[in-house]
């Protein structure tokens, strides 16, 4: 039986619980690490097998890595945000368990052998006496198969980086072989025995509820073995999927005419003035209106971002086995321990009955609709005693995800007589409505709302009281400012006059993250902004940029981007033309939540103006997440980020008409498409070995929508301010601006 090394059952917090250590090696010697951080497509499982078998001295064959399931694993939260890391590679949980078992193996040897812990060392599995190799013994010799329990030992000493062999290498992913010969398991290829299938039938409209539903209608359909009402949930289950898609299209259900919708050419100047309202300040250093007024020039600009989605290739998919007072559930959801806890509360039963298996389902990038069918199917299999499969359709999943904020963010800066940032107030306004679930909010989903529960209550709040503490992790506070806060200062920047405030009004649609949730969205404002202030002083972007800026982390990731690059100093505007194309170039940079990874990212693009085709032809982005556990690791996160973005900036948003959603399907959403000509990338690593481990996962995807932003101003001179950049939305701009140059 493979053994474990547990770690605390804690919310990204290794100082909750201390850990216990049992049975965490094998006869053979092979090592199970359970870990509550579950892989998402991004490749953590691989360096966490890398960190295990690195800290205990093993070769990465004899690893392997569970992931989250409530039977058997820790509790850590959600795995978002770029957390995985910080997590797990710094002095805490996964690392520090490994650490700790080390450091037992070695004194258990120590006791063997007959010699002191200080002569031992370790290697391939064994405890050998460090002056003779040949005298030694194996992990499987000292503890296989044998349980025990030790706590956690915060001191435990961790390898040092220049002991690494296995950590910090290019290790390639652990589970590419199974996906490549089509062995590998997700939540969709999930089969139980018995298991039926279940089809749900969503609102026709936004605010729409059930007035009545005929089960007669389909009584005599193939296959259809219930059809299942609860609140303002229907669904259907048969015995094929088929069937239950057939059925649930003709079950006749009549619905109330919803809620209504506002009109979307208006949506970005009605939330500037719909109430009720919470506001925050974020910063507030109490001058920036008398800095502004006595400025010697004042520059101002509003950026806007549409709601966007996740819009995954393979829509969700989840099973469910809900019988004799238990409930197993296989998902894809980030937070098993949350689904299992707000799930219990969907289905009106003990937490500690159900028991939920993360399966990998298709990209979620945040908050897709993984928890939302995970109650489709628990609530389906409950009504008929047997397993349920369940499988949005194209239109399900993107009608009815929690979308990715939509926003207007307004920016003013003071400046010097010598074109020096004085003052800086950054305000913004964005919807909200939902979120992720947690483990008490099953309405944060539209199942859930529809199962009678409500989302977590907006609490409104106007005025904003003073900010208490520095946080960053919304990126709403711009990197060029100093970020003080009851006297301690916790920004990258210099600029000391400094106000953010945000605005959060009642959305009407689901909201929650999407990848880099807030952050894009602000730093898609702060560095376009910072690009119009340094054209009107006509400063190189760049250099204006490091003019500002103060840590030397933010700075050294700004500087190797352009070095990569071959960035030429010089003032922007400043295209080359060649036919009707015009090329350009633009620079963008963060530091990602404040302090959890450094980026710059530099994308060259042409633009058709004829046409309004953007075409992006290379992208160099330079990262800083300290510690490069995997480099080939983090170049496919940077990659796959950098991609991602330039798709949210080209095309992407979802469109509505008075009463439903209409961007439903990949005509009407408009992704990146197949046979997209992909640009050049080369993603640059800057390893910080004696700084804490960051995250990655959402440094470059920050960057594009800016940086491409950038780099269409720079090859036209025209200045485009609302994402995305389509060929329509760049028509209208040239058009507009051709009498303006003309004057």
């Amino acid at each position: 039986m493979p053994k474990r090394i547990s770690r605390p059952r804690s919310r990204n917090s290794a100082s909750e619980v201390r850990p216990a250590l049992r049975r965490p090696i094998a006869a053979d010697g092979t090592v199970t690490g359970y870990t509550g951080k579950q892989e998402l497509g991004q490749g953590i499982v691989t360096a966490q097998a890398q960190l295990v078998a690195e800290e205990l001295c093993v070769p990465l064959a004899r690893v392997r890595i569970i992931a989250a399931d409530t039977a058997d694993t820790p509790d850590e939260g959600y795995t978002s945000g770029s957390q995985s890391h910080p997590t797990n590679f710094n002095h805490a949980n996964l690392a520090q368990a490994a650490a700790t078992a080390r450091q037992m193996l070695v004194q258990l040897a120590s006791q063997k052998l007959g010699v002191s812990a200080a002569q031992l060392s370790a290697r391939d599995g064994a405890v050998f006496l460090t002056t003779n190799p040949a005298k030694k013994v194996s992990y499987g010799e000292l503890i296989g198969g044998k349980k025990f329990s030790i706590a956690l030992d915060p001191n435990a000493p961790r390898k040092a980086f220049a002991e690494w062999t296995i950590l910090g290498k290019p290790i390639p992913r652990v589970d590419i072989p199974s996906l490549v010969f089509s062995q590998f398991e997700f939540v969709h290829n999930v089969k139980l025995p018995g298991m039926l299938h279940g089809k749900v039938v969503r609102p026709p409209a936004v605010g729409a509820t059930v007035v009545s539903v005929d089960e007669a209608s389909v009584a005599n359909m193939p296959g259809v073995l219930k059809v299942v009402v609860h609140k303002n949930f229907v669904g259907v289950v048969a015995q094929r999927p088929w069937q239950a898609i057939q059925a649930a299209s003709r079950l006749n259900i009549s619905w109330t005419s919803g809620s209504g919708l506002p009109k979307q050419s208006e949506f970005y100047e009605a939330i500037r003035k719909q109430t009720p309202v919470r506001d925050a300040l974020l910063v507030d250093s109490g001058d920036v209106d008398k800095t502004l007024a006595s400025a010697a020039t004042v520059v101002k600009a509003t950026y806007h971002h549409p709601f966007q989605m996740h819009g995954s290739m393979g829509s969700s998919c989840a099973v469910a086995d809900v019988s004799n007072g238990k409930a197993t559930i296989y998902s894809a959801t980030q937070g098993a321990w949350f689904l299992r806890s707000s799930a219990a509360m969907v289905l009106g039963m003990d937490p500690e009955n159900v028991r939920v298996i993360f399966t990998r389902g298709s990209g979620c990038y945040g908050h897709n609709c993984a928890d939302t069918v995970s109650y489709d199917a628990a609530l389906l299999s409950q009504a008929v005693g047997k397993p349920v499969r369940v499988q949005l359709s194209r239109e399900d999943e993107m009608a009815w995800e929690n979308y990715g904020n939509a926003y207007v963010l307004d920016d003013h800066a003071g400046l010097d007589t010598r074109g020096n940032i004085i003052a800086w107030h950054h305000e913004t306004w964005s919807p909200v409505l939902g979120n992720r679930p947690g483990g008490s909010t099953p309405g944060n989903v539209i199942t859930g709302m529809l199962a009678g529960f409500e989302p977590e209550p907006f609490r409104a709040q106007s005025p904003a009281p003073p900010p208490r503490n520095f946080n960053n992790g919304s990126n709403a506070i711009p990197s060029y400012v100093s970020g003080c806060v009851n006297g301690r200062c916790g920004g990258v920047g210099s600029i000391k006059s400094e106000r953010v405030l945000t605005h959060n009004m009642i959305s009407p649609f689901w909201t929650g993250p999407l990848r880099s949730p807030s952050r894009l969205q602000n730093t898609f404002a702060h560095e376009c902004f910072m690009d119009e202030i340094a054209a009107k002083v006509k400063a190189d972007p760049v250099e204006y940029r490091l003019r500002h800026l103060s840590n030397p982390r933010i700075i050294g990731v700004l500087k190797a981007a352009a070095k990569a690059a071959n960035w030429e100093t010089r003032q922007s505007p400043q295209a080359q033309k060649v036919g009707s194309l015009l090329i350009g170039r633009g620079v963008s940079c963060v530091a990602y939540e404040g302090d959890n990874g450094y980026s710059a990212m530099v994308i060259e693009a042409e633009v058709d103006t004829v046409s309004g085709i953007v075409s992006v032809k290379r992208i160099v982005v330079a990262v800083d997440c300290g510690p490069i556990s995997n480099p080939d690791g983090l170049r496919n996160q940077s990659e796959g980020g950098a991609l991602q973005g330039v798709s949210r900036a080209l095309g992407e948003e979802v469109t509505w008409d008075d009463h439903k959603v209409t961007s439903i399907d990949w005509r009407t959403y408009r992704s990146l498409p197949l046979g997209f000509v992909i640009p050049q990338i080369e993603v640059v690593l800057v390893n910080q070995p004696n700084e804490a481990a960051n995250g990655a996962g959402e440094l470059a995807i920050t960057l594009s929508g800016s940086a491409l932003g950038n780099a269409i101003f720079d090859a036209t001179g025209v200045r485009i301010r609302e994402i995305p950049f389509t060929p329509d939305r760049l028509k209208v701009a040239f058009e507009a601006a051709a009498p303006r140059a003309k004057a």
